[in-house]
């Protein structure tokens, strides 16, 4: 199967792109990457492959292999215009997350939320993690003008996990952690019909991940054919409940 990622220039999270490549590749499905303009050669978020502060807070070492893999991998130069993307060739949109400015590019695009909102149409699997549920919960239904997250369950980056990122690093970092004002949490809620309901939290964690072989401390919320995770800490179970999806019979 054929899975569009869409990606910002640079800034994007190292994890949330890295793993879901390399389990979905290794399933033997085709990721085709999208950037704003064709041909793009995006980046990660440095900081997440050096250490974010005094060495601490990046990646685990196995994404940042599976980053430099992918890194050589042709469809990572190769890129689609996001405007040039044709969905209905796609059984699969993903969309990482990642909070450093350059993400804005992604997050705020309306020409990536009108792409979107034609793919979620389709009813093919979607799959959102941390502020990459951000372009869901912004990307209005045609017919509605709602959210197209309006009627579903989903989770998302918590705020006590974007709060303690950073008030941790502002001393040195400045507002780094903070993509913008709102918190993702707060901006997502507003766009639910009924949040108290919809939004699921998962359990209050700050360190500890999921790792390949064990999800004691990941979690996902999934909702018919989307699936949403919080963090990179979710990203190794993300990635196998999305794999799922993409095996389950749709209905488009």
């Amino acid at each position: 199967m054929r899975v569009l990622i869409p990606l910002p220039d640079h800034d994007f999270d190292v994890t949330e792109v890295a793993v879901p490549w390399r389990l979905l590749t290794d399933a033997g499905h085709e990721v085709v990457f999208a950037t704003e303009r064709a041909r793009t050669r995006p980046a990660a978020d440095p900081r997440l492959l050096t250490g974010v502060l005094l060495g601490q807070l990046g990646a685990e070492d196995e994404p940042k292999r599976f980053y430099e893999q992918l890194t050589t991998a042709p469809e990572f130069t190769a890129t689609a215009a996001w405007a040039d993307v044709d969905v209905s060739e796609y059984d699969g949109l993903l969309l990482p997350g990642g909070h450093a400015p350059g993400m804005r590019q992604y997050l705020g695009s309306t020409e990536l939320q009108q792409q979107v909102a034609r793919f979620w149409a389709l009813d093919r699997p979607v799959g959102a993690v941390c502020h990459g549920v951000l372009v869901l919960a912004r990307t209005r239904d045609p017919g509605t003008g709602r959210s197209i997250l309006a009627d579903r369950r989903t989770t998302c980056l918590p705020k006590y996990m974007e709060r303690t990122a950073y008030l941790t690093t502002a001393w040195r970092l400045g507002r780094y952690y903070r993509t913008y004002p709102a918190y993702v949490e707060d901006e997502v809620r507003s766009a639910l019909a009924e949040p108290a309901a919809q939004f699921e939290r998962g359990p209050r964690v700050l360190t500890q991940r999921g790792t390949a072989d064990d999800d004691t401390h990941a979690f996902v919320v999934q909702d018919g054919s989307y699936v949403s995770a919080r963090w990179p800490g979710d990203a190794y179970l993300f990635a196998r409940r999305y794999l799922e999806l993409l095996g389950a019979p749709s209905s488009a």
